[in-house]
């Protein structure tokens, strides 16, 4: 199964990543541009065929090494191989 993951920061979180992005695009002439947030996308191949086994492993992967559940938020999806 292939897991596509995204990780991005919790709401409040400072994004100084997002506010680099956010200036280089009214730099660049994108004016109406605002509140841009920046995040992480992982995509991720794993051998389990069982669904509920696979989503388990995804989210240990997630809370132990992938995501700083202290101020990121993570989801994903779940795609048959």
């Amino acid at each position: 199964m292939k897991a596509r993951i995204t990780i991005t920061l919790k709401p409040g979180v400072l994004d100084p990543q997002g506010k680099a992005i956010e200036g280089a695009l009214h730099a660049l002439g994108f004016g109406a541009v605002g509140n841009v947030r920046q995040g992480k996308y992982i995509e991720v191949e794993v051998t389990e065929s069982d669904p509920v086994r696979a989503k388990a492993e995804i989210e240990r992967m997630c809370e132990q090494l992938l995501a700083n559940t202290i101020i990121e938020n993570y989801h994903y999806e779940l795609e048959a191989a």
